[in-house]
């Protein structure tokens, strides 16, 4: 088997760290899944599903990926070891255990990678809009200083996600953020009408990073809507009419 194809980032390249933000090359799942889709949750062959996440699990050299039931929320658990059962609901998985891959899903939302190299702490947080706006990376951040991680050592990646010239939205969209913060504003540019705006949420991530005390952080740069050989894409998909879509992995490690 060929090595997949990943993406990563000098700020996590540390020491006793590994990480990859893959992309949807290098699986064995057909049609509109093509690739690796490694979501469970989505309706792609079982089969297809778990031999993708078999291939990321042997990246690390591992047996498993640990990750959580998506549910757009702000809840991050600590992991020591791969779930005895079904994953529960969160959106960040942290560990301080060698070994433990923790994993993030997306498909337009944005994946984060964080690591204290010192502290030896890791994490991997879901941050789709209602994430980054009700706290996920605080969250995660809060679980990993519960492991011994200080903010200001933490180092943190926001890998593929939807661009800020492809998350066109509604008014209503940014009166939600603007009634949390009228600063948010910031972060919405003119859309195609007066009715639209387009948000940056890799920006918004990474100002909810700094805010939080993370001084070194940055978003990969890759937009998954306009790079369709390379990511899924959610919005891409519903455009398209499609029913369904692939779900991309990033995931971070302690080497043993």
């Amino acid at each position: 088997m060929n090595e997949l194809p990943v993406l990563t980032s000098p700020l996590l390249e540390l020491p006793g760290v590994r990480h990859a933000f893959f992309t949807r090359q290098g699986g064995v799942s057909q049609g509109i899944y093509a690739g690796l889709n490694v979501g469970l949750g989505s309706r792609d062959d079982p089969d297809a599903v778990q031999e993708n996440r078999r291939r990321a699990a042997a990246h690390f050299g591992r047996e498993a990926i640990v990750t959580v039931y998506q549910i757009h929320s702000a809840e991050a658990l600590v992991a020591t070891a791969p779930w005895p059962d079904a994953a529960p609901q969160a959106d960040a998985v942290v560990s301080a255990t060698p070994g433990v891959v923790c994993g993030a899903l997306a498909a337009d939302c944005a994946p984060v990678l964080l690591a204290d190299a010192e502290a030896r702490v890791v994490a991997a947080a879901h941050a789709g809009w209602k994430g980054a706006l009700t706290g996920v990376v605080e969250a995660a951040i809060a679980q990993m200083e519960t492991l011994g991680a200080r903010a200001e050592r933490i180092r943190a990646v926001v890998g593929p996600c939807i661009g800020p010239r492809s998350y066109e939205v509604g008014l209503e969209f940014l009166e939600r953020f603007a009634a949390v913060d009228p600063g948010y504003e910031r972060f919405f540019a003119p859309g195609a009408s007066g009715e639209k705006r387009l948000f940056d949420l890799p920006s918004f991530v990474l100002s909810r990073l700094a805010a939080a005390g993370v001084e070194a952080c940055e978003w990969v740069g890759r937009d998954t809507c306009a790079e369709p050989e390379l990511f899924f894409s959610n919005r891409r998909a519903f455009k398209a009419g499609e029913p369904d879509y692939g779900r991309l992995l990033s995931a971070i490690m302690l080497e043993p």
